[in-house]
């Protein structure tokens, strides 16, 4: 894939080239949100949606089996010779989760849904079922993600284990980021995490900011290059926004996603937390 305007990676698609590209047959749109409302009220001509809540996690908030995300990528109509561009609420975390299966030619559009729409772009309430496929996982991708016990492993050794959420949840104020404590919940952070809020990693567009910017914003003494880096969050949105930054803009090279994230973690009875 070529884009027509210089990108800082060809991670990223500008909203030009998708605007151009919207009809070619092997494209795959997705939008990924928190709910179906906003997609049901207006998306991308073509988009599929990906809702957080139940596609990606299961009742109690743990990552659905990979068996379930297999299926979804066949429902969306994802080969492996598809072009799969992903936008909405957490676009990281769909680019993130595409790759970690093995789909190859995946991309984030570097601006906002809001954007998009107020700048005149194709829009429409119109669903747009796509044919499914009979894409198969053959291989996980080595070195992505971080399970619960991998990252009891982790404190051990050492790793920098990055915790992006906002203060209130690191200090144990909150559970969901809009406050609330679920049933059995539980508030903190994992012992040893470094915490480093991430939520302005891009503009007033919804574009990722320039890369002196992101280093700038993500810098701290334990996270650099030659260190492996886990990052979390509450469901994993925000912290593949920071291994999106980090790897596709910034070229750190051992970065994991642990998309479990404090929804399973806090959730457990037997994790460890820390409130200090």
């Amino acid at each position: 894939m070529t884009a027509q305007t210089p990108l800082r990676t060809d991670a990223l698609v500008d909203a030009d080239w998708l605007e151009t590209h919207l009809d070619d047959e092997g494209l795959v749109v997705v939008e990924i949100d928190v709910s179906p409302a906003a997609h049901e009220e207006g998306h991308i001509p073509g988009a599929v949606l990906w809702n957080i809540y139940s596609d990606l996690k299961d009742d109690g908030y743990q990552p659905r089996p990979m068996a379930h995300i297999e299926a979804l990528l066949r429902r969306s109509g994802i080969t492996d010779r598809s072009t799969v561009v992903f936008y909405g609420y957490a676009p990281a975390l769909g680019f993130w989760l595409a790759r970690y299966c093995g789909v190859r030619d995946v991309h984030v559009l570097d601006v906002s849904r809001d954007r998009w729409r107020a700048s005149g772009r194709p829009w429409t309430s119109e669903s747009s079922p796509r044919p499914p496929s009979t894409f198969g996982i053959d291989t996980l991708a080595v070195g992505m993600r971080a399970t619960r016990r991998s990252i009891i492993d982790a404190i051990e050794r050492g790793v920098t284990i990055l915790d992006v959420r906002s203060d209130l949840e690191y200090e144990g104020e909150r559970f969901w980021p809009s406050g609330g404590i679920p049933d059995g919940g539980r508030v903190g952070h994992i012992p040893t995490a470094v915490h480093l809020p991430a939520a302005e990693l891009t503009g007033p567009d919804g574009a990722f900011l320039p890369v002196e910017d992101l280093a700038e914003i993500l810098s701290h003494e334990s996270l650099t290059p030659d260190r492996t880096v886990i990052t979390y969050c509450t469901v994993g949105a925000r912290a593949a926004t920071v291994w999106f930054a980090l790897t596709q803009l910034l070229d750190f090279p051992d970065v994991k996603v642990y998309d479990g994230s404090w929804t399973e973690w806090g959730m457990a009875d037997d994790t460890p937390i820390a409130l200090d």
